[in-house]
C-alpha cells in the first residue's frame, strides 16, 4: 500500500510576515518525514523525523522559536505514539531539550510510563545521554520580543484567544507501506502561561493519538478546549463510527467550538492512506505528502500541489 505522512505547523491567526515562512517549514518537514518511509522506515520513525524538522526551525513553537511562559521561560511538552502497539510516549516542562519529541519516544520505548515531566523528564535525558542545551538557544529573537510586550495573559479567555496567543503546536501522522500509523505533536504552550502549564499536546487523546483500527491524529489550536474534549479521541470515536477522516475532524472541531467555544484544527491519517488537515481558526500551516505528490495549504479550503521527483 501507498505509505502518506502528513504534519502541521499550528492552527491560529498567522501574520502575513510569518505565512510564506510557514508553509515552506511544513513543505520541508513533510518532505524530510516522508524521505523516511520513501526508504523503508515506520510511520513512528517518519513523525519523528517531521517534528524534529520542525522543532529545529525557529518559525514555529517548538523547540527553537518555543513561546515563552510568563517568567520568559521555555517549557517544552510533546508526545509520539505507535499505532501498532498503542505504545506512547510524552514529555511536559522540559527547559533545555532541542528535540522534546525524541525525548518523548525514549520514554515510550525506554521506560515503563507515559509521561514525565520538568525535572523527573531532564533527570531522565541525563540518565540515558540525551544532550540538553542552553535554555537561551531555544529563545528566537522574535518570541523575546513578542514575549516583553504581551507580559499580561488573561487567563480562561478562549473567545479571543487568536490575538493573545502566538504561534501553536505542530505535529505528523503518517502511515507506512505495512499500513502502520502513528502521530507525534509538540509545543511550547501557550505565550505567557503560567509557570507549569501543560495543555494538551502531550496528553494521550487529547493533542495525539494513533490506533491501527482506526488511524492518527495530531491536534493544534486552543489546548484547555482540546483537553475538555479529548478531541484527537472524539475524531477516531467518528472514524470508528463510518464516517470519512474529514468528516470525522470537522464534526469533532464543530463540537469542540460549539461546547466550548474553541477552535484549532487536526490532520488525520487512516490505515487506509486517507488523510485531511482540517481547521477552524483564520489559518493552519499543513503539508502532505502521498504518492510522489506534496499536498499544503495556509487559508481554509486551499489545497495546493506539487510533483515532487522520484
Amino acid at each position: 500500500m501507498s505509505a502518506v505522512l502528513v504534519v502541521h505547523g499550528g492552527a491560529w491567526a498567522i501574520p502575513n510576515d510569518l505565512a510564506q515562512a510557514s508553509v515552506e517549514g511544513v513543505k520541508a518537514a513533510a518532505c524530510g518525514g516522508f524521505a523516511v518511509l520513501k526508504a523503508g522506515g515506520s510511520a513512528l520513525d517518519a513523525v519523528e523525523a517531521a517534528v524534529m524538522g520542525l522543532e529545529d526551525n525557529g518559525v514555529f513553537n517548538a523547540g527553537h522559536g518555543a513561546a515563552l511562559n510568563t517568567d520568559g521561560e521555555v517549557e517544552l511538552d510533546s508526545i509520539i505514539m505507535d499505532g501498532r502497539t498503542l505504545g506512547c510516549g510524552a514529555v511536559s516542562s522540559v527547559k533545555n531539550i532541542a528535540h522534546p519529541v525524541s525525548l518523548a519516544r525514549a520514554v515510550m520505548e525506554k521506560t515503563s510510563h507515559v509521561m514525565l515531566t520538568d525535572r523527573g523528564a531532564n533527570l531522565f535525558a541525563e540518565s540515558i545521554g540525551v544532550a540538553t542545551v542552553p535554555t537561551e538557544a531555544l529563545v528566537t529573537e522574535l518570541e523575546r520580543t513578542e514575549w516583553k510586550k504581551n507580559k499580561t495573559y488573561m487567563a480562561g479567555v478562549v473567545e479571543d484567544f487568536n490575538a493573545q496567543w502566538a504561534h501553536d503546536t505542530v505535529g505528523a501522522v503518517a502511515v507506512d507501506r505495512a499500513g502502520n500509523v502513528a502521530c507525534a505533536t509538540s509545543t511550547g504552550g501557550i505565550r505567557n502561561k503560567m509557570v507549569g502549564r501543560v495543555g494538551d499536546s502531550p496528553v494521550i487523546g487529547c493533542g495525539g493519538y494513533a490506533d491501527n483500527l482506526s488511524g492518527a491524529v495530531s491536534c493544534t489550536g486552543h489546548g484547555e478546549s482540546i483537553l475538555k474534549v479529548t478531541l484527537a479521541r472524539l475524531i477516531l470515536s467518528h472514524i470508528e463510527q463510518g464516517k470519512s477522516v474529514a468528516e470525522a475532524s470537522q464534526l469533532a472541531l464543530q463540537y469542540m467550538g460549539d461546547r466550548v467555544k474553541g477552535a484549532g484544527g487536526a490532520i488525520v491519517v487512516s490505515p487506509s492512506g486517507q488523510w485531511s488537515a482540517t481547521f477552524t481558526t483564520e489559518r493552519m500551516a499543513w503539508a502532505a505528502v502521498e504518492d510522489g505528490v506534496l499536498w499544503y495549504g495556509l487559508e481554509p479550503n486551499e489545497r495546493k500541489k506539487e510533483q515532487l521527483s522520484q
